[in-house]
């Protein structure tokens, strides 16, 4: 839904009819039971925004999706910062009138569900089954879908891109001139659903609350599986923008040194990145390239056999064609060596092969194997028009974020939020 709105998972736990209802309820067990009735009572007021109150039962709601894609830091905590944080969004919502359409509820679930790869349905049917309400994932994404449209109504204007800053952008990936950058990497495993949706959730938490080389480097630590993690994700060497998946360079080119990136789908794992520093090569740089590469699976994943086994076969071959005689005796389906355009090569493969120049190996896990890749050779083969709107459109999005983040920091400014 883009502005990261789902940075934060932010499920209110019940509607207002259902929240007056059961307030009515909890005021009564309060006059029959007394104090001690009022503290066991789940809907009782935890914390007031400016007159709206957060209750029990929503914090345990939200404690509760959080615990379940294993969201790091104190699951409680943060369910109460997110749901201030909602409290302020749909007061800001209302005075500007905003109330989204049904229609526009209904796409945003099935939105936040496919992210997943589940339908509506199926998704709702796991946080049901783990004890989160169906209504609260609907005002969730109410609160969401009111937000945007509360930062565009505000900021839209203010965010357009001018032709000339989208010329800027392209310019450096153009051949009048290439650029490369210093990255550091953040990559989190997603081989099933439940994992899928964890590493949603920390790499939009990373991108949205981390900077600067020492914060990202923490993360990395913690969070990624990438052989770069003992180095605190820093790329050692220098990467030819030319050469990043498209979706990546795309967002590369908006960072300025110490941001980090949206989160990046790779197929098999969800990734985040910050630039360190991005020069100007002035060497053309061809734009539509196919690549040949070999990928040799090696069965245990990113164990010390596995890595062994890989630094073996690296000091055998010079050639992609030396793989052959290493899968000598081995099942056919172990080594593959194909060309693809640049754009077809899955988006995993294609990240460790924008690292590498000719010739040169590294590896990845990958579900239970091990990938070792090797670049055989880079070829141009034709111009292709540049996507100016795609450009645009990230431009737009990462330029909207900012105001909204800046926004929300002033709501929170202004609010009276106090327990009662």
């Amino acid at each position: 839904m883009g502005l990261r709105l789902f940075s934060v998972i932010r499920f209110r736990a019940v509607t207002r009819a259902a929240v007056l209802s059961a307030a009515l309820v909890a005021t009564a067990l309060v006059l029959a039971a007394g104090p001690a009735a009022a503290q066991s009572n789940p809907f009782r007021p935890v914390v007031e925004v400016d007159g709206r109150v957060v209750t029990q039962w929503e914090i345990d709601q939200r404690a509760q999706l959080l615990t379940l894609f294993r969201s790091p830091g104190d699951p409680r905590e943060a369910a109460r910062e997110a749901l201030v944080d909602e409290r302020l969004q749909l007061a800001a919502a209302e005075r500007l009138g905003v109330a989204p359409a049904p229609e526009e509820v209904e796409a945003g679930m099935e939105e936040f569900a496919g992210r997943v790869d589940l339908t509506t349905e199926e998704f709702i049917a796991r946080i049901v089954e783990a004890g989160v309400a169906e209504e609260s994932f609907r005002d969730f994404v109410r609160a969401g879908v009111a937000w945007r449209q509360v930062v565009r109504a505000r900021f839209g204007s203010r965010a357009q891109v001018t032709e000339a800053e989208i010329d800027r952008a392209l310019a450096l990936t153009s051949r009048r001139g290439g650029a490369e950058v210093l990255i550091s990497e953040i990559i989190i495993p997603a081989r099933n659903p439940e994992e899928q949706a964890q590493a949603e959730r920390i790499a939009a938490d990373i991108s949205a609350n981390v900077r600067g080389e020492g914060a990202f480097a923490a993360a990395a630590r913690q969070f990624s599986a990438a052989p770069t993690r003992s180095a605190g994700g820093r790329v050692s060497n220098a990467v030819d923008v030319g050469n990043l998946p498209p979706e990546l360079r795309a967002q590369i080119l908006t960072l300025a040194p110490g941001e980090v990136s949206d989160p990046v789908s790779l197929g098999g794992a969800v990734a985040v990145f910050m630039l360190r520093e991005l020069r100007e090569t002035g060497i053309a740089e061809a734009e539509n390239v196919s690549l040949e590469y070999a990928r040799y699976l090696i069965p245990g994943g990113a164990s010390e056999a596995a890595l062994q086994e890989a630094a073996r076969v690296a000091a055998r071959v010079d050639t992609c064609d030396d793989l052959y005689g290493v899968n000598t005796g081995q099942p056919a389906e172990r080594l593959t060596i194909e060309t693809r355009a640049r754009g077809d090569v899955p988006a995993r493969t294609a990240l460790e092969l924008a690292k590498l120049d000719e010739g040169e190996t590294a590896t990845y896990p990958e579900g239970g194997t091990l990938v070792f890749v090797m670049l055989c050779g880079r070829t141009e083969i034709r111009e292709e028009e540049v996507d100016r709107t795609a450009v645009r459109r990230q431009l737009i999005d990462r330029r909207l974020s900012a105001y909204a983040d800046g926004f929300l920091a002033e709501l929170r400014a202004d609010a009276i939020i106090r327990e009662p």
